[in-house]
Formats: structure tokens, C-alpha cells, sequence
């Protein structure tokens, strides 16, 4: 188990899944570089923001870029802010969706369900 409580067999399955970034759809590196921009590192998300929620929808990977801006804000308030708007990511075809993903899995997808938690 991480340090963040998520067990190995999902951390595993989740680092085999996302290789890019759930929002912006980024490659993603694994490590801080020694020189350089950090905010394409790799980071640890719960889409909802409750860690006690450890489950293959809620745990996914995004850039540190994605996690800062988002910190503890619900999906659907920051799906709005401006560095959503800037990138282009959205609630019906965030970015993630070019990357193979399905919108309602990254966003909440036109049924808003996550997107209200």
C-alpha cells in the first residue's frame, strides 16, 4: 500500500492505465527532473476529493500541473475555472478523451453524475 492508502494490485493497474494525464491528456513523466518544469510529473488523484474512496473510478493519475489547480475543489467547480478553459478541458470532451478515454470517465461526461460531487 502507497502512501496514499491506494493497495498495490490498484496502484499497478492504475500506473498500467494512465500514462497521460485523465484531464489534459499530457504524457507524464514518473519522476521530478533535476532541471526544468515539474508539471508534467505524475500525480496521485482521487477524482473525487475523499481519500477514503480508493476504487479503479476514483484513483487515476494527472499531471501536477491538473493536481494543483484542481486541489480540493469538486470537478464540476474547477471543470469551470479558467485553467480548464485555457487547456480546453471541459465536462462534455476534456482532452483525455483523444487519449482513448472516455469523457464521462475524466469529466463527468453530458450526465454530470461526478461532476456534482
Amino acid at each position: 500500500m502507497n502512501s496514499w492508502g491506494i493497495p498495490d494490485w490498484l496502484e499497478r493497474e492504475v500506473r498500467g492505465r494512465d500514462k497521460t494525464c485523465i484531464y489534459y491528456g499530457t504524457q507524464m513523466i514518473e519522476q521530478m527532473p533535476s532541471r526544468g518544469p515539474r508539471r508534467a510529473v505524475a500525480t496521485w488523484e482521487h477524482i473525487i476529493n475523499e481519500a477514503s474512496i480508493v476504487t479503479r473510478e476514483n484513483i487515476a493519475r494527472c499531471c501536477v500541473a491538473c493536481n494543483s489547480s484542481k486541489g480540493t475543489k469538486r470537478l464540476s467547480k474547477w471543470i469551470d475555472s479558467s485553467y480548464c478553459k485555457k487547456r480546453g478541458i471541459n465536462k462534455d470532451g476534456c482532452r483525455c478523451s483523444e487519449t482513448g478515454r472516455s469523457a464521462p470517465r475524466c469529466a463527468g461526461g453530458s450526465n454530470g453524475s461526478r461532476m456534482d460531487r
